[in-house]
């Protein structure tokens, strides 16, 4: 079991910067890819990025290239999503999760491949 809990969301304006922050705990929790998903109202759940449980290698959604950053500290038990150059389309819950892959350099985007999900930290992007 691992559990997770996002922190750090709130109202922002337009191009302005967020960091989110997600403690995680449990067995073997290092041994997970972690990733952030978000939601926005009336559409489905989307993958942010990810990055794989040796660290070593990350994955972003075309439309976050350039503005996030995710990372990962695993002697405090916790990971983080740097924020930048916000959007209003950028708004959505944003939700922490880890899965675990049999190949520790490999993390990806599919919902279906996380096992383990916080509750989710909302992010308002508006003027």
């Amino acid at each position: 079991q691992v559990q997770l809990m996002e922190s750090g969301g709130g109202l922002v304006q337009p191009g302005g910067s967020l960091r989110l922050s997600c403690a995680t705990s449990g067995s073997s929790s290092d041994f997970y890819a972690v990733a952030w998903f978000r939601q926005a109202p009336g559409k489905e759940r989307e993958g942010v990025a990810c990055i794989s449980s040796s660290d070593d290698n990350t994955y972003y959604a075309d439309f976050v290239k350039g503005r996030f950053t995710i990372s990962r500290d695993k002697a405090k038990g916790t990971m983080y999503l740097q924020t930048n150059s916000l959007k209003p389309e950028d708004t959505a819950v944003y939700y922490c999760t880890a899965g675990y892959y049999t190949d520790s350099l490999r993390c990806g985007l599919v919902v279906d491949e996380y096992d383990y999900w916080g509750q989710g930290t909302q992010v308002t992007v508006s003027s």
